[in-house]
């Protein structure tokens, strides 16, 4: 299988900027995976992400070195409203990429934009409601909702341009824990039944570890770790750059300290239950 993204030797800069935003950047997401993308503040998240639409370089002023490739496009030779059929992207405040009257114009906007008909036009909008469960908000003023039914309008609003990948930076910046985790499931039912490739900002791990597929740490402009979130949540180096690992992993570790082997780092409730069960059984 091909990748839908590709990058290698990605670096970028800001125009007027010394220091290189992101540097030697070489990844690679294939179709349908669920990626995790974390770091501590200012380490290149959200200037990768620009990168995946287009908005870097054509944007975005600054020098861009490398290649990346998205879904068989370079995006040096593409504009951003090429890429964007390709690649949605949902930024930490909904708010302020929500422009219209009501979530239905919202959801349309794009497609209008498409000359799609009407009728298509009418079709993805129940399609995406119906995905999201916000049928019953589609003549409610998207500036009148909460925060977590924004964001559900914004992914809606990306959903309905069929795009292949989603991109979202940091989405429950604004949101309460119990709307960050509904947030997250959402995101897991659409992976599954779209069989889309999700990239997710976060820096609220607990929620996530168990969902995503794989994770990329970033430090300084580069990525420092990547692989399966078992793997990267017990190197040290996490801890080293001052990511908060999940508390099931610090439980992992702790009981190693004490010489008490579980047979895999659990990442979610269920599995410690299980590990912890099966040891006290033994």
């Amino acid at each position: 299988m091909n990748p839908i993204i590709e990058a290698l030797n990605l670096s970028f800069r800001y125009a007027g900027e010394e220091r290189w935003a992101i540097k030697s950047i070489n990844l690679k997401i294939y179709p349908g995976e669920f990626v995790l993308i974390t770091g501590p503040s200012g380490c290149g998240k959200t200037t990768l992400c620009r990168c995946f639409n287009g908005l870097i370089p054509h944007f975005y002023e600054g020098e861009l070195e490398g290649k990346l490739i998205v879904d068989g496009l370079d995006t040096v030779k593409n504009q951003t409203c090429k890429l964007a059929q390709r690649v949605g992207m949902v930024f930490q405040n909904p708010e302020n990429q929500l422009i219209m009257l009501s979530v239905e114009d919202e959801i349309a906007f794009g497609l209008e934009n498409l000359n799609l008909p009407r009728n298509i036009i009418k079709e993805r909008i129940n399609e995406v409601l119906s995905i999201l469960e916000i049928e019953h908000l589609r003549h409610r003023s998207p500036h009148e909702l909460s925060g977590g039914e924004q964001q559900k309008v914004a992914i809606a609003a990306c959903l309905a341009m069929r795009p292949k990948i989603l991109v979202l930076d940091e989405p429950t910046a604004h949101l309460d824990p119990l709307s960050s985790k509904a947030l997250f499931d959402v995101l897991y039912d659409i992976r599954n039944k779209l069989n889309i490739t999700i990239i997710l900002v976060e820096h609220r791990l607990d929620m996530v570890a168990s969902t995503v597929d794989k994770v990329i740490v970033m430090d300084k402009g580069q990525i420092v770790l990547q692989g399966r979130p078992r793997d990267v949540f017990i190197d040290p180096i996490v801890k080293a750059i001052g990511i908060g690992v999940p508390k099931l992993i610090l439980l992992y570790e702790d009981l190693l300290l004490n010489n008490i082997k579980l047979d895999f780092p659990p990442l979610n409730i269920d599995e410690a239950e299980l590990l912890l069960k099966k040891l006290l059984n033994r």
